[in-house]
């Protein structure tokens, strides 16, 4: 028998270099530094100079600290929003910015300190502030190293800060506009106090944690005055739970509309079983009780006579006394005006003797307690605002550590620590606030204590650095109202006092006022005209504008931007001098915020003023206040004249609702009229594999920069990418092994592509039409072109990523380019098809390289380089032009379902290694199931098999086909006289 020839070296196999191994980590690197040595990003900004510009403005991560997962995340998502719109032809820059101030930094160097046995106190601020600032700097150019690594195209050579002295001066210069515009005052009511780190906190600074251990108590105020006689010496019960605040009760509240009841104490029951009742309560606290009366909410009745009757214990031979309230009068609360009780420690005199008022407060409900509540103004914002409206002032008794004044009438019993040396620790923490400390023990041997328990379960107010306790604390701090009516600014006037940004001023009609009157209003217009991704965002700052109380923007620490007012010592007002401002802002620019020194108070003055009147305020800005003033020092400012205001977008977590979002919004209405932004996107939070919060004391956090290490940034970004980031997600070495899957697809139809085209130049020739299965192809890419134009619209770059992963893996590797792969690899050079096919490929080359780019930017880059070497960078390139191809996608889609079933009929032959390809199938087919306009041979093509015929049956069958086998291109033919021979078409492409 002779030895049939070897075809192999006739086949046109695809060449590349391109690897199938990517090695993104060994590779990533060299191509980012020759991105830098290029100067990629200065090279994107003038290709798009004089195109449309689109403006995302990056809100400040903070300078402390490696990167995390979700800066990853939220850096990848502004990356892909840039890289989008620039390929889509806008002028997209991107310039990052660090938020450098704040508690934070300060507590890592106090840390230092500590650590060393040196006092902050000690060291001149000046020097103090410089360590902040080094610290600071060490961070910022950490993260920027650690963000370039991720591929985040931008300006990283010349990013904001906000501790850069422009920046600063800038920032002194819009809180003088509030001053100007008296948008700004001083006042005493409660704020979030950390007496940890002693001082204000915003709501975004704070974290709530369950607590199931939390005290609650109820306690009796002896009633002494009231128009309804019954209730002299009856006592009104108020349950609450922060025991350290009845030291300084001055009232309590009641609801005007609520049903009251003078209810009579009785003990008894029969658990007492004959033993003498008041044998059994001898020397019990509730003996005094039995008899007397108590004024709580009729609907709260029951619970309190519950929570009394939980005191009992066996006391004797099993005897349980049961606690009875019995209601005797009922009373509307409104008729409870002018009733007063007598604070239940009364017998220390001075701030005690004096009787408490009962006022009527709307805010008083029968959720729970007992239907009154005590009234601490120190303490709580409804006690302030009812207090102060009856002319009761705060005692300011608690100090900023969080301990009663040593020169307070109640002090309380101190603890002691292991030396037996007395301290008093912060009011909130136990063992003071417990049901067992000073406070209850002296309530409950005055009498007053009805209840008291530690086991209250609700959600609790922690500072987000320490982790302490916080606690509602009245101090003197600054402000800007919510709700007062302010002098809003015609576009002419704020043109000349240099208030306007380029988005304009509050109505474009000179002189015209702007309709709404208060900053809640104008910011609450806003909102409803700003598009939010998703929608629910809306509703979320909406919700938190609508109730927020005035904005806190001082802070009692040294590293921030100076609240940089004069008060004057007699009247108490600020200064407010145009001259004098301009002074502070220059200083501030030339110098920073050193520049608020007592040694320049009269250089800031000048001759107009001496600076002995005047009180400088030493306190900083709130830091929101720096990052919600950065659209003005970086999109307005003409540092960076590639942006402008306002910004098209501002994305960053769902958190920032609360934070930089809402200071952003706040702070422009205020002074612009204007939210800073057209559109606010926001993602969720990354959760570990099973759904859980990350934590290190869980161990299951994941670190970005080791999955660079390990699988490389483009796996990262295409994690980021894939997962819907509107809502929390996950990530872990389970779904990371996942993504790199898909990751390898793509991978592998880059290849394919380069391998395909190798040689090719762009010519069909002059060989005929475009086969039917190309302009399929083509028609899909048209409509995968529309669909990924929207997802870059609607920023949805789950689906982006989806539809690009799918047509790639299901379109193309395994439809088109399986069917095609015969005509490339045996058909002549000349062949129309295989010359068709191979534009196809080019055009989807072209098309699909840009799609990948804003995902893959390491691989696109590198696909690109590999087939034009010399051809620049693929992230220069503009979206691709596709032709306007269609195709009836119906009958195509009922051939691939009718392909899809003949694979499953010739897989269980293939397991049986009956056949070991579906070339050896000959394959029948219902006739029904097959769309017009295909022949047999058509379908044989198409489904890559020996032969299919047609049948009236209902399923497809396969069997072996008995035809010799071509020995060049495998393929079963009548026409192959025996294995090996070849079929009339290799005969002539080899001949």
């Amino acid at each position: 028998m002779t030895e049939k020839p070897d075809y192999k070296d006739t086949v046109f196999l695809p060449k590349t270099d391109f690897p199938m191994k990517a090695g993104l980590p060994q590779k990533e690197p060299g191509i980012q530094a020759r991105w830098e040595s290029e100067g990629l990003y200065k090279q994107l900004r003038e290709a798009r100079q004089g195109r449309e510009k689109f403006i995302l403005h990056d809100g400040p991560p903070y300078a402390n600290g490696d990167m995390h997962i979700g800066h990853a995340l939220n850096h990848i998502l502004k990356d892909m929003v840039c890289r989008t719109q620039n390929l889509v032809g806008k002028d997209a820059p991107y310039v990052p910015g660090w938020d450098c101030h704040g508690l934070p930094i300060e507590w890592k160097v106090e840390e230092q300190y500590r650590k060393k046995k040196k006092n902050k106190d000690e060291v001149p601020p000046a020097e103090f502030r410089a360590e902040c600032r080094a610290y600071a700097q060490h961070w910022v150019d950490t993260q920027r190293e650690q963000l370039k690594r991720l591929g985040i195209m931008g300006d990283w050579d010349n990013p904001y800060l906000t501790m850069d002295f422009q920046a600063e001066g800038t920032i002194v210069s819009e809180l003088l506009k509030f001053a100007e515009s008296g948008n700004l005052y001083r006042g005493s009511k409660p704020v979030m106090w950390s007496p940890v780190e002693q001082t204000a906190l915003a709501e975004a600074e704070v974290e709530y944690e369950d607590l199931t251990d939390s005290p609650q108590i109820d306690v009796a105020f002896e009633i002494v005055e009231s128009p309804i006689s019954e209730l002299v010496g009856a006592h009104a019960v108020i349950w609450t739970t922060t025991p350290w605040t009845i030291p300084v009760n001055q009232a309590l509240a009641y609801g005007p509309e609520v049903e009251y009841v003078l209810a009579k104490v009785w003990i008894g029951g029969s658990t007492v079983g004959d033993a003498d009742l008041s044998e059994v309560l001898k020397n019990h606290p509730y003996d005094a009780w039995e008899g007397k009366h108590v004024l709580v909410a009729k609907e709260l009745l029951k619970s309190v006579q519950a929570r009394l009757d939980t005191k009992f214990t066996d006391i004797k031979d099993g005897a349980r006394p049961r606690v009875h309230l019995r209601a005797v009068k009922e009373i509307l609360g409104s008729d409870l005006a002018g009733t007063k009780a007598r604070h239940p420690m009364h017998h220390l005199g001075g701030f005690y003797a004096t009787p408490r008022p009962m006022l009527a407060g709307d805010f008083v409900t029968t959720d729970s307690g007992t239907g009154l509540v005590h009234m601490a103004p120190d303490h709580g914002e409804d006690d302030f605002w009812l207090c102060k409206e009856h002319g009761i002032e705060p005692q300011f008794a608690v100090m900023d550590d969080g301990r009663y004044r040593d020169d307070w009438l109640w002090l309380g019993a101190d603890d002691k620590d292991e030396d037996g040396k007395e301290r008093r620790r912060s009011v909130i923490n136990k063992p003071f606030n417990a049901p067992e400390g000073p406070i209850c023990s002296d309530l409950r041997e005055a009498g007053a204590l009805l209840s008291a328990s530690a086991d209250y379960a609700h959600s609790y107010p922690h500072s987000w650095r320490s982790k302490a306790k916080v606690i509602f604390r009245c101090t003197p701090q600054w402000f800007v109202p919510m709700d007062k009516e302010l002098p809003w600014l015609s576009p002419k006037s704020a043109e000349e006092k240099g208030w306007e940004g380029e988005g304009g001023a509050i109505d474009p009609a000179d002189e015209k006022p702007c309709a709404a009157p208060t900053l809640r209003e104008r910011a609450m217009e806003e909102i409803a005209r700003v598009r939010f991704v998703p929608e629910k965002g809306r509703n979320r700052i909406g919700s938190m504008v609508e109730g927020r109380p005035d904005w806190v923007l001082s802070r009692q620490r040294a590293w921030g931007v100076p609240i940089t007012l004069f008060v004057d010592r007699k009247s108490g007002e600020y200064l407010v001098d145009e001259a004098v401002n301009a002074r502070i802002v220059a200083a501030v620019h030339k110098d920073g915020v050193d520049a608020w020194d007592e040694a320049r108070a009269q250089e800031f003055l000048g001759n107009d003023y001496s600076a002995d009147d005047y009180e400088m305020v030493k306190d900083i800005l709130d830091v929101w206040f720096d990052s919600g003033c950065t659209h003005a020092f970086v999109l307005e400012s003409g540092k960076w004249p590639e942006l402008r205001a306002p910004a098209d977008l501002y994305l960053e977590g769902s958190d920032q609702h609360r934070g930089w979002f809402q200071s952003s919004l706040l702070q422009s209405c205020a002074t612009r009229g204007r939210a800073p932004y057209d559109q606010v996107l926001t993602h969720g939070f990354t959760m570990d594999q099973a759904g859980k919060k990350m934590s290190k004391s869980l161990g299951n956090t994941i670190s970005p920069l080791k999955v660079m290490e390990e699988y490389g940034a483009d796996i990262i970004r295409l994690w980021a990418l894939s997962v819907d980031f509107t809502e929390d997600h996950r990530i872990g070495d389970e779904i990371l092994k996942g993504v790199g899957d898909q990751y390898r697809r793509l991978r592998n139809t880059f290849r394919y592509l380069l391998g395909a085209l190798d040689g090719f130049v762009g010519d069909m020739g002059d060989t005929g039409e475009i086969p039917e299965l190309e302009v399929y192809v083509l028609a899909m890419l048209a409509e995968l072109d529309g669909k990924l134009r929207q997802a870059v619209d609607d920023y949805d770059f789950n689906t982006y990523t989806r539809l690009l992963v799918d047509f790639c893996n299901e379109d193309l590797s395994a439809f088109f380019f399986d069917i095609r792969k015969d005509s490339l690899y045996c058909d002549g050079p000349e062949s129309n098809k295989r010359n068709a096919y191979r534009t196809v490929l080019d055009i989807l080359f072209h098309a699909l390289v840009r799609y990948a780019a804003p995902v893959l930017v390491y691989t696109a880059e590198e696909v690109w380089s590999t087939r034009y070497p010399d051809g620049g960078s693929v992230h220069l390139l503009e979206w691709p032009r596709v032709p306007g191809v269609s195709a009836d996608g119906a009958r195509w889609e009922k051939l691939r379902d009718l392909r899809e079933q003949v694979n499953e009929a010739i897989e269980p032959l293939r397991r049986e290694k009956v056949i070991r390809s579906s070339n050896e199938a000959e394959v029948v087919v219902p006739e029904s199931a097959v769309p017009e306009g295909f022949s047999d041979a058509d379908l044989a093509e198409l489904f890559i098999t020996a032969s299919v015929t047609r049948s009236d049956t209902d399923s497809v069958t396969v069997t072996k086909s008995t035809n010799h086998k071509c020995g060049r291109c495998w393929r079963l033919l009548p026409e192959v006289a025996e294995d090996g021979d070849l079929c009339a078409r290799c005969d002539e492409v080899v001949g």
